[in-house]
């Protein structure tokens, strides 16, 4: 049971909370209620941080993924030390505060990753704890546990709920990641109901399913119960636990047990009930002076990364090799040469697929950056993901490059987010373009966190041919471009391949997606530095000054070209822009991007996929793309079938001049 202080902590962390949310008048009283004893527990006795460096890499992970309970970890890290001044959470959801009403990665110091969207925060949690069993397998040796941490998760019947959970529970389930642990804050009650009227599954019986151990607390505030739990999930490292945690929403509020607890504020009586509940006599935001020094963990958490530097210095000495690669890993540095080192194909050789260039340049890229892994989503032949020689992961052996994900495009990607919050490691995540709506909402989540994962989204037009319209991507390249911060490069040939993944490791900004076709492509003169700024000039119009501007991507560079032959031909000078990522020549200088499409020249683009974000560069002229779904018919019948020949550029060029 709690003693004096753990009491009078817990409940201090629930008294900031509901001051947070009444002072904001908006937010969610209801969680941070009732789970505030088991994220004491995990935090003041089982959690390895260190809150004056929040970035320390020996530390533990910790997800609130629950995230609408944000209070309760801003409450937290208040508490134990962090950068996080009381006036923080008195400003809780208000214009520039640390403390917006879902918990932000790169925005708040102390939090490990970007929650709220219900299923991602845990299943994010599974790439850590994936990243945690890789590295150790890559790099412990005897004496030297360098990579030795636990992830935490405390989850809500939604997270439960989402389909991603589902997806996420069963690869950590299959891969045995022993040092994840999620705590359910099983209430019993959601937004709009008690879970009994939206669910009658025997959760715990579906994640032994899973390969999980399931334990149960039957009371959510005896702290000896939590404790005993938590230790018995550590002492298991062959399987994730799930923790059962039976709490109530809105403990001790006029509300407790019902709906209305969750997400409204519990008003200036409802708070003054609750605190009489409690017992608490304090103004509101008071901390206590023995709270606080009973739950500042600035002494330990220093103490704990001396011991873990003291370590690495020791690691450096024993293996000198391995230890400066694991610097150079977690600082994510890359070769100075890299340009160099990558493929590079000459104009006239072999068509080649850019899905295929993009395996070359994966395997050419994982001898000289060694945090390089993943996987795909059960399409790492198509995809060509596969790094050779690199070993798959596997139960009990995680020292492979290659994740085996399953059909599971959410759970991968969200699995993905988790690898590169680890730290140090470089993931890629694949499946066919289409597919793309399946992770979607963790592509989101990559621009938010600024985490750079790279997405190989192959079979990325109607040229994949005969699977038909269903399998023929043409929406999702404009809404993969209409996120903030990710970058989106449809190369057109093996060498802009090359390039884009360059440019994908080299941007630390957000996601970068890779659309790559099926088909053979034709090897266009190596513009490595044009690639670069986003688009560039593959082909002038003959004697200059040109009257027309074909502006394309991927596969239909290869079509402006022959069409501008015809074009110049026939006496209309004509000039091929290929524009692999309107994100980056976004970026470039007006001067730069004038000496590209020359102002007042007339401008037709083309690409197989939806028009929509194409008309930003035609200024009014038309756009050769997609107005329907795709067929089922050889990839040359499609792309005649739906204008993408030469014929149908010269006759849309002659319309518009």
């Amino acid at each position: 049971m709690a003693n004096d202080v753990a009491q009078l902590s817990i409940n201090t962390i629930r008294t900031l909370s509901i001051d947070g949310v009444q002072a904001a008048n908006s937010g969610h009283p209801g969680a941070p209620l009732g789970a505030a004893p088991m994220a004491y527990v995990v935090w003041q006795e089982f959690l390895r941080f260190n809150p004056k460096h929040a970035e320390w890499a020996g530390r533990d992970r910790f997800v609130l993924s629950a995230g609408h309970a944000s209070m309760l970890i801003y409450s937290l890290l208040h508490l134990t030390g962090y950068d996080m001044p009381l006036q923080e959470l008195r400003n809780f959801r208000q214009w520039g505060s640390k403390t917006p009403g879902h918990p932000e990665f790169f925005h708040t110091p102390g939090l490990d990753a970007t929650t709220g969207p219900l299923g991602q925060g845990a299943a994010m949690t599974v790439g850590m704890a994936l990243a945690e069993a890789h590295l150790a397998a890559r790099y412990n040796k005897d004496g030297f546990p360098i990579f030795d941490n636990h992830v935490y998760s405390i989850l809500g019947d939604g997270d439960l709920q989402e389909g991603v959970n589902h997806e996420s529970a069963a690869l950590a389930g299959h891969l045995g990641l022993g040092k994840l642990i999620w705590l359910h804050d099983d209430n019993q009650v959601q937004l709009d109901t008690a879970t009994s009227k939206a669910e009658s599954e025997d959760t715990a019986a579906r994640y032994r399913a899973y390969g999980w151990e399931v334990l149960k607390v039957g009371d959510g505030t005896d702290l000896d119960e939590i404790r005993r739990a938590i230790t018995q999930a550590k002492a298991n490292t062959a399987q994730p636990t799930l923790i059962q945690v039976r709490t109530v929403i809105g403990f001790g509020s006029p509300r407790a047990g019902t709906s209305k607890a969750h997400g409204e504020p519990l008003g200036a009586e409802g708070v003054a009930e609750t605190k009489q509940a409690l017992g608490w006599e304090y103004p509101p935001f008071t901390v206590p002076d023995e709270v606080r020094a009973h739950m500042d963990a600035t002494g330990r958490g220093a103490a704990l990364e001396a011991d873990w530097n003291t370590m690495m210095d020791g690691y450096r000495a024993a293996h000198p090799e391995l230890g400066q690669e694991v610097d150079a890993l977690l600082a994510r540095d890359l070769p100075a040469t890299l340009s160099e080192l990558l493929p590079s194909y000459e104009v006239g050789g072999k068509a080649v697929a850019t899905r295929n260039a993009s395996g070359e340049v994966i395997n050419a890229l994982a001898k000289v950056v060694p945090g390089l892994m993943g996987g795909s989503a059960d399409l790492s032949g198509s995809t060509k993901t596969t790094i050779k020689d690199g070993g798959e992961i596997q139960p009990g052996d995680y020292a492979g490059r290659n994740v085996l994900f399953g059909v599971r495009e959410f759970g991968m990607a969200a699995a993905g987010n988790g690898l590169s919050l680890y730290g140090g490691l470089r993931p890629l995540v694949g499946t066919f373009l289409v597919f793309a709506d399946y992770l979607k909402p963790a592509f989101r989540l990559s621009a938010i966190q600024m985490q750079p994962v790279t997405y190989v989204l192959t079979h990325d037009s109607i040229g994949l041919g005969e699977d038909g319209p269903t399998h023929q991507p043409i929406d999702q390249l404009a809404m993969l471009r209409a996120v903030p911060g990710a970058h989106v490069i449809r190369p057109a040939d093996a060498n802009e391949t090359a390039a884009a993944w360059q440019m994908a490791l080299e941007y630390d900004k957000g996601p970068t997606a890779i659309a790559l076709s099926r088909q053979d492509l034709p090897i266009l003169p190596r513009n490595h530095a044009g690639v670069k700024k986003g688009a560039y000039v593959v082909q002038d119009a003959e004697g200059g000054n040109a009257q027309v501007i074909l502006i394309a991507s991927g596969s239909e560079v290869s079509l402006a070209i022959e069409a501008a032959t015809a074009l110049n031909a026939e006496g209309t000078r004509t000039r091929v822009v290929s524009m692999p990522c309107m994100e980056v020549f976004r970026a470039q200088d007006q001067a730069y991007r004038d000496s590209v499409l020359t102002p007042g020249v007339k401008r037709v683009a083309i690409e197989a996929a939806s028009k929509g974000p194409w008309y930003e560069w035609t200024q009014g002229g038309p756009v050769i793309g997609m107005d329907t779904f795709g067929a089922s018919a050889p990839a040359a019948t499609l792309f005649e079938k739906f204008g993408f020949s030469v014929e149908n550029v010269v006759k849309v060029v002659r319309a518009a001049l």
